[in-house]
């Protein structure tokens, strides 16, 4: 099966024509700043990762964050006046609700998402179209195609775009990643991620008014949400899929980007993935699983697997991190490498390698003074790639069937590696977490079949995984065609 190459990928496609939305005299190419030049950067969305955002900007020299950006003004006039105390008045970021008004101002040089996930690929968009280099958190996609269009308005418009997965800048695993690429532990069979974090349910609210100080509309933006209820905003839009992606491709997206980093280099998407699990103990309003495995297949037979495990109980086991299988049954587990057969482990000692310095903020910097995408930490590609990986692994989940809580439930055919680790997820469920065999079920996704080169679903339940690649969008927050980008 062919691939979906970096230079290839808008070939498969219609080709890209129509002016940008900021025709009006914006450069449309991400230029380079000087060294001695002040860099001037918007931040959209204040709650969370936002403030991180502020944070990392402030510590780079010659940044000056101009704009501060958020739907809901109380958030929006702390922010201002945090930030001016911060810097004791010598920065004074305008404060704003809408992005659009600030890439008006052509002296505007990057945007910094941090928005909700279902803002994350137009806000994208809009900043390339109007010249601007734009970092965006983790996933840069709430949906395949979305991200399939982030991809061709970067190559468009030539801006730098560095995707929130700050792993993408630590030398250590790219130091390890080399060492696998060049076959140092032999041929990579499995590349599995943990997303194994305490979470809690969110409750049950019915709709009602948003509060005065929301702009609902511009909140929720391109997301096709009727009503507002209160355990939707600021934090649990995570566990809707109008605008969340749940855990695997939330913290899991930092797991699932280093997993596929692993593989071998030529690899873009899988060509099949699949996933089980569920929202156990809870009994909440959340949509998306606290607990999965899922798997997915790449057309050279590597595999990626997953877990995500949300459900507190005594001696919970927290794991955010990543595990490497290699085909002559030795493995990397905490960066002590085991042999084939043996119980020794060895600690790991690997020189670094490749990463732009500067750690996430700093190298996003760095490309934007020099003009070069290629230089980000995690560019448009690598994002494009880790989040369809999680995509197509929740799509599946979405597909799924409900089958009774058992260890019978998972279908992995000869798969016995997969059925190993399924095994382990059971157990924890059932002996420590404490969930019942009756009256309690796994959701069960198909297999979905995938075509890298064209991101089409292929096969059997084709038509409809097809309907899950793209959400629908508001009136006004419609994400663009290929062919209008």
């Amino acid at each position: 099966m062919s691939h979906l190459s970096r230079r290839s990928f808008l070939q498969t496609s219609s080709a890209v024509a129509g002016a940008s939305l900021f025709a009006s005299g914006v450069s449309v190419f991400g230029n380079p700043v000087g060294a001695n030049d002040r860099l001037r950067i918007a931040v959209a969305g204040l709650n969370g990762r936002g403030r991180s955002h502020i944070a990392g900007w402030l510590e780079q020299p010659n940044v000056e964050i101009a704009y501060v950006i958020d739907p809901d003004e109380d958030v929006l006039n702390k922010t201002v006046k945090d930030i001016g105390k911060q810097t004791e008045g010598k920065m004074t970021p305008k404060g704003l609700s809408d992005l659009r008004k600030a890439l008006e101002d052509k002296n505007l040089d990057a945007v910094s998402i941090a928005t909700p996930n279902h803002w994350h690929s137009l806000m994208t968009i809009w900043a390339a179209q109007a010249g601007k280099h734009v970092y965006v958190e983790k996933p840069m996609s709430h949906d395949v195609a979305e991200g399939r269009i982030a991809v061709a308005a970067q190559e468009k418009y030539g801006v730098v775009v560095q995707h929130g997965t700050q792993r993408r800048s630590d030398a250590s695993i790219a130091g390890l990643h080399e060492a696998i690429d060049a076959g140092k532990f032999g041929k990579l069979k499995i590349s599995y991620g943990y997303c194994c974090k305490t979470r809690d349910g969110i409750g049950m609210k019915s709709p009602s008014d948003p509060p005065a100080n929301l702009d609902w509309n511009l909140w929720r933006g391109p997301a096709d949400f009727d009503q507002y209820h209160a355990n939707l905003v600021h934090y649990n839009w995570h566990w809707f899929w109008k605008s969340g992606n749940g855990d695997l491709n939330n913290q899991g997206t930092h797991q699932l980007d280093v997993a596929r980093w692993a593989l071998d280099k030529d690899l873009t998407h899988p060509v099949r993935a699949m996933a089980l699990g569920g929202r156990f103990q809870w009994n909440d309003q959340g949509e998306t699983p606290n607990t999965m495995f899922g798997i997915a297949e790449y057309p050279n037979g590597q595999y990626v697997f997953f877990n995500v495990r949300n459900v507190n109980y005594k001696g919970y086991q927290h794991q955010v991190e990543n595990e490497y299988y290699f085909e002559d049954g030795g493995k990397i587990i905490r960066d002590v490498y085991y042999p084939k057969g043996s119980d020794q482990g060895e600690e790991l000692s690997l020189p670094p390698g490749k990463v732009t310095p500067g750690g996430n903020w700093g190298s996003f910097i760095a490309a934007c003074r020099a003009g070069d995408p290629s230089m980000a930490n995690g560019n448009v590609y690598d994002a494009h790639y880790g989040c369809v990986l999680g995509h197509l692994m929740n799509n599946s989940y979405r597909l799924g069937r409900e089958v009774p809580f058992s260890a019978k439930a998972g279908s992995f055919g000869d798969n016995a590696d997969a059925h190993e680790h399924f095994m382990k997820l059971h157990e924890i469920m059932s002996e420590g977490v404490g969930v019942p065999k009756d009256g309690n079920y796994y959701t069960v996704g198909p297999w979905l079949t995938f075509d890298p080169s064209t991101e089409t679903m292929v096969g059997d339940h084709a038509e409809e995984a097809t309907v899950l690649l793209k959400d629908n969008n508001r009136d006004g927050f419609k994400v663009p065609t290929l062919a209008d980008v």
